[in-house]
């Protein structure tokens, strides 16, 4: 561990052997450059999960993680939507008007729908079944999700993000929903990279919107080191070949 995560002001709780939800909150930190530590990769999930226990026995606590603490006041936050909602806040990147503000937020939950639509692709019946034992659902799923989902919600960002002019949602300056439409998009080019590569052409701006984050100096620093480790077929953008095609 370097001496700037020994002194991070956050502590990140997520499972440690795959991106998930986790890396949505990892990416806004590094494109604010604001320090963090992500204690189950520290330690392992068992961690983790006497983490949250505690929590549970004192008040208020996370359903699941990821959960971002605080550590000066130890005050918890879980939720992604909500976790970089108020980070955007509390940092200072959010616009200053607040019904673009709430629009964001309302964006950023959006993307919410969009990720536990990605998960039920490879686990249409239920979360607690191996993909083997759904792959047939898993089929149909994904090519309704393929022709029918991610165009409806690439509609949805591609008009957002004529609203303002600039690459970002909110025009030159980059937002919490910027960062996570990178995700977003390097997460379904991982999983469905036939379809994507057929569809990405439609959507100049989000193509340009995720490209200006990769450019954000600590996106890149972050993207170039051992925290961002790989996208993987634990996670929630899992790529089955069987369930892509363009």
């Amino acid at each position: 561990m370097s001496g700037s995560e020994i002194e991070a002001p956050y502590d990140l709780w997520y499972w440690p052997s795959i991106q998930g939800r986790g890396e949505f909150v990892r990416l806004f930190l590094a494109a604010a450059d604001i320090g963090w530590r992500d204690r189950a990769r520290e330690g392992d999930a068992q961690a983790l999960v006497e983490d949250m226990e505690h929590r549970a026995k004192n008040g208020f606590a996370p359903y699941a993680p990821p959960y971002l603490v605080e550590r000066e006041t130890g005050f918890a936050i879980a939720q992604v939507a909500h976790i970089v909602t108020w980070l955007a806040e509390k940092h200072g990147r959010t616009t200053g008007d607040t019904a673009t503000d709430l629009h964001l937020i309302q964006l950023q939950l959006t993307i919410t729908d969009i990720v536990a639509e990605v998960h039920a692709v490879h686990h249409p019946i239920a979360s607690s079944l191996y993909y083997d034992d759904q792959k047939d659902a898993a089929k149909t799923a994904a090519e309704k999700f393929r022709s029918e989902r991610i165009p409806k919600y690439f509609d949805h960002y591609e008009r957002a993000l004529g609203v303002k002019d600039g690459p970002f949602m909110a025009g030159e300056s980059w937002s919490h929903v910027d960062t996570s439409l990178f995700q977003l998009v390097e997460g379904l080019r991982y999983a469905f990279p036939q379809r994507m590569a057929a569809i990405e052409p439609g959507y100049p701006r989000l193509v340009a919107c995720r490209d200006a984050v990769a450019g954000i100096e600590g996106i890149a620093r972050y993207l170039d080191s051992e925290r961002r480790i790989a996208f993987n077929e634990d996670g929630i953008f899992r790529h089955y070949p069987e369930l892509d095609a363009a």
